[in-house]
């Protein structure tokens, strides 16, 4: 099914932008010089204005494009939709908090990540969750398809609440229909500026130990966890162009200044754990697989 489907990128030559260089055409994107991406509303990191993407990942996306000399088209989908739309290869990329799991990896490619994401909770004003046997018996919230979700479902006693988007978790979280929803910090931050009828706080969780992984492997989702931009299966050009514009933003302070721009601390946001490194060596990566981090 991906080879017919891909085989069909080639009838878009007419959408291309004129005058595409050889080394722009050569990275297969389904129109040559256009990356048709993949999100979903889900501001500070990506939502659609203009017909642009703007947030925190498509600034980082709109930077690489420019320096490989593509034009970024974007297709406003939900969660599940991005993730499709990129395994069947209806598009060249999706962006936006997607994290970096195994699974995920079987059936497409993922870039270097952009930024690493600490495990924010949006919580009640007046409640304090701290570690993840505080969260027993619980009803927890999140997103249909992320990986919240396999942790929630190990949780003793917790009731898992996954909504369609982020709208839904805030409303009732407001409504005392949830105790914690877990979301992307930016996310939970922003919501608490945009609506204060809310009466909600960001808190981080303490990462689970070892032990309580080995136990319970799906707590791992529930330690700080690595993003990455998402790709077809056979777009391994793409991804490593992209891969080495994302290396370079590390190294050149570009990344830092975006972070901080949408409010996050880059402290948190670009220094890997030791186990994000482990975790995709031998998997998608090589053995000697650093990864990237900000003042290296």
């Amino acid at each position: 099914m991906l080879s017919s489907i891909a085989a069909c990128g080639s009838d878009d030559g007419d959408d291309a932008p004129k005058n595409v260089s050889a080394k722009t055409a050569a990275l297969g994107t389904l129109t040559p010089g256009v990356i048709k991406v993949a999100v979903q509303p889900y501001a500070p990191y990506t939502s659609v204005q203009g017909g642009k993407i703007v947030g925190l990942d498509g600034d980082i996306l709109n930077y690489a494009a420019k320096k490989l000399g593509l034009t970024v088209e974007p297709q406003v989908t939900d969660f599940a939709g991005m993730l499709a739309g990129v395994q069947s290869r209806r598009v060249d990329i999706t962006i936006g908090g997607v994290a970096w799991t195994a699974d995920r990896q079987k059936q497409g490619l993922f870039t270097d990540p952009p930024y690493y994401s600490p495990p924010a909770m949006a919580v009640r004003n007046g409640r304090t969750y701290k570690t993840v046997d505080d969260l027993k018996g619980l009803n927890l919230g999140t997103v249909e398809g992320y990986v919240w979700v396999k942790s929630i479902q190990s949780v003793p006693g917790a009731e898992l609440h996954a909504y369609p988007d982020a709208t839904g978790v805030f409303d009732d979280l407001g409504a005392g229909r949830v105790d914690v929803g877990f979301l992307d910090p930016l996310i939970i931050i922003a919501a608490q500026k945009e609506r204060p009828e809310l009466k909600i706080s960001t808190q981080y969780l303490t990462p689970p130990t070892a032990a309580q992984v080995k136990a319970k492997p799906s707590y791992a989702y529930l330690q700080p966890y690595q993003t990455g931009f998402y790709l077809p299966k056979s777009a391994t050009k793409l991804e490593k162009a992209i891969s080495a514009q994302i290396d370079a933003m590390y190294t050149d302070g570009t990344m830092a200044e975006l972070v901080t721009k949408y409010g996050g601390d880059p402290a948190q946001f670009l220094k890997p754990t030791a186990g994000m490194a482990t975790a995709r060596r031998g998997v998608d990566r090589p053995q000697d697989w650093t990864p990237p981090s900000a003042g290296k």
